[in-house]
């Protein structure tokens, strides 16, 4: 739905008076809203925007991470105590909370949205590469590069990078469901995606208000939330076996 929006016309702005909370039937497949606005094209719009946001924050996320990550337990000393400790700092507390405390502060945008989760996404992603280059930095390839006086930046490039992102996919995919969660979060707090344009959260938070009378109004968004959150995770879960990447 997200990949397809564009090639449709979708009309999930327009008020529609004679159809407000209109079951689902046969002209509305899921039904109308509180404002007679289809529950179907809402669905495809709030699919577009968690889209963006979750590849968006993922790739920045994973690219600024990895890069901290690799470089500071790549050359010890005081840069990766730094980082420990800024990861321990970002650890402290739930990293939504944090989240949310930006996007507060900042105002409710979709940029500001992507920027409040890059703030506390990266910080996995520093971990991550951060353990696995301490297992590699001293493989008998890596030494020999330097022995031969390879330049620091090739051997992160050419022999550290590519060993990395196994696990960096693996992880980066269960990322992308833990963003469409924050997202929809966000945006059922107010703090996120803002009218009319349409989120996950959004819809089932307008929909709360109605659940006695129009329960799809929850239901619809609430369902596919979930089913996209566990397909994303099986995926993951294929990945990880495919790639052969162990957890600790």
């Amino acid at each position: 739905m997200a990949a397809g929006a564009d090639f449709f016309t979708l009309d999930s702005v327009t008020i529609h008076l004679h159809q407000i909370l209109a079951p689902p039937s046969q002209n509305l497949l899921l039904g109308a809203d509180d404002l007679g606005r289809s529950v179907l094209m809402r669905l495809i719009d709030g699919a577009q925007i968690s889209f963006v946001v979750a590849f968006s924050v993922v790739s920045v996320s994973a690219f600024f991470g990895t890069l901290i990550g690799t470089t500071a337990s790549y050359f010890g000393g005081g840069w990766e105590r730094l980082l420990v400790a800024i990861i321990d700092l970002f650890l402290a507390f739930p990293g939504i909370l944090l989240a949310i405390a930006i996007a507060a502060i900042l105002g409710p945008s979709i940029g500001h949205l992507i920027f409040a989760l890059c703030i506390v996404g990266w910080v996995g992603y520093a971990r991550l590469a951060r353990a696995q280059v301490l297992s590699l930095k001293n493989r008998d390839h890596i030494t020999a590069a330097k022995a031969l006086g390879t330049a620091h930046w090739r051997i992160i490039l050419q022999h550290l990078l590519p060993l990395l992102l196994a696990p960096l996919i693996v992880e980066a995919t269960f990322g992308i469901a833990g963003m469409v969660i924050a997202e929809a979060g966000l945006s059922f707090l107010g703090l996120g995606i803002q009218p009319p344009d349409s989120s996950w959260g959004s819809m089932i938070k307008d929909g709360a208000n109605f659940m006695l009378v129009a329960p799809h109004l929850v239901l619809v968004p609430g369902i596919t939330l979930m089913l996209v959150v566990f397909s994303v995770n099986l995926l993951g879960d294929q990945l990880r076996d495919y790639l052969n990447v162990k957890t600790e």
